[in-house]
């Protein structure tokens, strides 16, 4: 990718802080191996740069195809696949779950109490794809970590969506806000409406349209030599190898295409959706969504309007902050820099991953970024609001 910061409306001198940040704040003193930055505004890509190494134990500086873990960033893919389907008529938000999973019938919920009860209202579609729905991220809804998920192993999405109706719900549908396997929920319906496996209809809707050349749920042998590693930190803060490349289960293609996380990809494929996201889910003439069903994504969907701190499950975690942000369909949406204590527009939104990779997208400024590091996990360092800070600095 070109970038030219004045044609995108940027300033140049004031983009170069970006780099002077990450460099002194966080790759010098090796805190991270190494990053990938772009900003997109008006179309046009303002600023792209690379530093450090993909890869520390072969000593591989990044490169501009580096393939990344996106984890969580897979979370809006999945919602603009599922959202393709409610642009033909498939479904409605308000939907019932159960309509499509029938396991999903006569859910109970456990609440505090340990007691448990018939739940009031089934799940919708849109409780799925809000976090609302009451399910967790684990067995029996107890949350787990990325490195704990061997309960999914030799399974597909299938028996997970079906799995999920034999265990209570943590509380009552629509009531309360919890980071879940929503998003693979969501990908199983894409595949029991489409008719196709969701790693396909991906392909067929989404990346192939769009030139994502780079973006799926396995690395073959022809793509290995540009996988990053990924690091996490030991008790001295200092970074450990968490993922070898060689050795990762990216290397195969997997039974289940967690809709949640399971994809990798670069940069420039990230950037093009995010792109087509900020052009109103259009680009190059590809058109994948409708402006107003990118709007209806990007719409605070918590009953009320409330924020996600407001009806959050005591000590739930997500990929952005909760203060000032509402949820929309996949991604949060800020209530305004007020509400937040971040600059921005309101109607932002955004959502990240867990090796810290993030984006936002700002409809007000037509503007869209893209952070790309390999450091588990995401909320070790505030790269996001960092970020926000000198990007909106640098607008014209």
């Amino acid at each position: 990718m070109d970038a030219d910061a004045s044609a995108a409306g940027l300033d140049p001198n004031r983009l170069r802080r970006i780099d002077e940040h990450l460099r002194s704040r966080y790759l010098d003193p090796g805190k991270i191996a190494g990053y990938q930055v772009a900003v997109v505004r008006n179309g046009t890509v303002g600023h792209l740069s690379s530093a450090g190494l993909m890869d520390r134990e072969r000593s591989k500086p990044v490169a501009d195809d580096t393939i990344w873990r996106l984890y969580s960033m897979t979370k809006p893919i999945t919602g603009v696949a599922l959202m393709t389907l409610y642009e033909r008529g498939h479904f409605q938000l308000d939907d019932v779950v159960e309509r499509w999973i029938p396991e999903w019938q006569h859910l109970t919920v456990r609440g505090a109490d340990g007691l448990v009860v018939p739940a009031r209202r089934p799940p919708t579609i849109r409780d799925v794809l809000t976090h609302t729905s009451g399910i967790g991220y684990g067995p029996e809804n107890r949350d787990i970590d990325l490195e704990q998920r061997n309960w999914l192993d030799g399974h597909d999405l299938a028996w997970l969506a079906a799995s999920f109706g034999e265990w209570p719900l943590r509380f009552q549908p629509g009531t309360r806000w919890l980071y879940s396997h929503g998003m693979d929920i969501a990908a199983r319906l894409v595949e029991i409406m489409s008719g196709e496996l969701f790693d396909e209809y991906l392909h067929n809707e989404i990346f192939e349209p769009l030139g994502m050349v780079d973006t799926g749920f396995w690395v073959d042998d022809d793509r290995l030599d540009r996988f990053a590693a990924c690091y996490g930190r030991n008790s001295r803060k200092e970074l450990v190898l968490v993922d070898d490349p060689e050795h990762s289960t990216y290397r195969h293609k997997p039974m289940l295409f967690n809709g949640g996380g399971g994809l990798v990809g670069t940069t420039a494929d990230y950037v093009r959706f995010v792109t087509m996201l900020a052009n109103g889910g259009e680009l190059d003439g590809v058109r994948i969504l409708g402006r107003k069903t990118v709007e209806l994504m990007a719409t605070n969907h918590l009953e009320g309007g409330v924020t996600v701190d407001e009806i959050a499950v005591p000590g739930a975690y997500g990929e952005t902050g909760f203060a000032g942000n509402g949820f929309g369909l996949t991604v949060a949406v800020s209530q305004g820099p007020a509400a937040s204590g971040v600059v921005g527009s309101p109607g932002s939104y955004m959502w990240g991953g867990a090796a810290s990779t993030t984006f936002w997208i700002d409809p007000a400024e037509d503007l869209a970024v893209v952070f790309m590091t390999q450091l588990i996990p995401s909320g070790t360092f505030n790269f996001g609001g960092q970020l926000r800070s000198i990007v909106y600095g640098a607008l014209l």
